[in-house]
């Protein structure tokens, strides 16, 4: 019996513990008020469900908390910006397919130049944020302040003041399915972003250089490392995760409308970095963590709608369960309850 508390104690300490316990407590509360939450059909042939639904429609949060992962761990810092990004990039891609019209039902111009348009675009608005966070030492959050505030202005030039159309069946592929796949497109976009930044803070020193940056810039600077750089990357980074973001979010709705684009987005973003167990102070981090934390906050936003909750009040309600996950993943609460526990132990003894 001596055994359980230590496997226990072991599992518990395990980094992602807390984060996928609130993903597993968030999906099996759905059985209490919808049992059919995990039933999953074919139709048309694409698979249909509540889990399927949330897996899809996280796709575009799990893009952005990768970026945003890296920006908090290099710059001790979040990017609010990367939602009006996501309109920025959306509005580019739809007024080159469109050729400045405002409604297509054919492209005017090739597919591929309008996608590295967004990117490139989505790139660019990252390289604004890193040069004013990296080489002018604003603080993060009132550098991404000016994007955050401009950028969607900035998509409402680009398509005119209105909704751009892009009435083509291969442009709505990348947000929707691929015919003969019945898993949505999305969800390949968004693993195939995680695998390769994965592959990429792992198979070179750059997670490591943003870990060191994150953790002390100054001693980072004597080591030989070029603090300004990596941070530099890192928001450059995040703008092009949130033009692909923004991509996918244009082809599900098959239009720039650069009012709702990613609106509100930005704020999920920075929680699923949280949720994932990653210190907003920057350093250390867990890519993983935040995937999960994504997943936690649409399962969450999910269960609301199959609830029938107001889409109005569920803003309240989500925050209300994010500070209890928040609260548990604390490390002043943790030392508090060790010290209970340890004032129990000494009672104990006395006794």
């Amino acid at each position: 019996m001596s055994k359980i508390p230590a496997i226990m104690k072991k599992l518990t300490g395990y980094r992602l513990f807390l984060p996928l316990f609130c993903l597993i407590l968030v999906l099996l509360s759905n059985l209490i008020k919808t049992p059919t939450f995990f039933d999953v059909t074919i139709k048309n042939g694409v698979l249909y469900g509540y889990i399927i639904d949330v897996i899809n429609r996280a796709s575009d949060l799990v893009i952005l908390a990768v970026g945003m992962t890296l920006v908090v761990a290099a710059s001790g810092g979040t990017d609010i910006s990367v939602g009006a990004v996501m309109s920025v990039a959306g509005a580019v891609c739809c007024f080159i397919l469109a050729g400045g019209q405002q409604t297509v039902n054919e492209f005017q111009n090739p597919y591929l130049v309008g996608v590295m348009a967004a990117a490139g675009a989505g790139i660019l608005c990252g390289c604004f944020n890193g040069f004013l966070v990296a080489r002018l030492k604003i603080q993060p959050m009132v550098a991404t302040l000016i994007l955050f505030t401009a950028g969607r202005g900035i998509a409402q030039l680009i398509t005119k003041g209105q909704i751009t159309y892009i009435r083509v069946e291969s442009y709505k592929m990348l947000g929707s399915s691929i015919p003969g796949i019945p898993i949505p497109t999305p969800v390949f976009v968004a693993l195939i972003v995680v695998l390769l930044t994965y592959i990429l803070l792992k198979k070179t020193t750059l997670g490591l250089y943003i870990q060191t940056v994150g953790i002390n810039s100054r001693a980072s600077r004597l080591m030989g490392i070029k603090s300004a750089r990596i941070i530099f990357l890192s928001y450059a980074f995040c703008g092009l995760c949130a033009g692909i973001s923004g991509l996918v979010a244009s082809s599900r709705i098959y239009s720039a409308d650069a009012n709702n684009i990613g609106l509100n987005l930005e704020l999920d973003a920075i929680l699923a970095v949280a949720l994932g167990g990653n210190s907003l102070g920057g350093g250390k981090f867990s890519l993983l963590g935040s995937v999960i934390g994504a997943y936690t906050i649409q399962a969450l936003s999910t269960t609301l709608y199959a609830m029938g909750v107001s889409p109005d009040q569920i803003p309240v309600y989500k925050a209300m369960v994010v500070v209890i996950i928040v609260a548990l993943q604390s490390a002043e609460l943790k030392k508090l309850i060790k010290k209970l526990q340890a004032g129990r132990e000494a009672g104990r003894k006395v006794a």
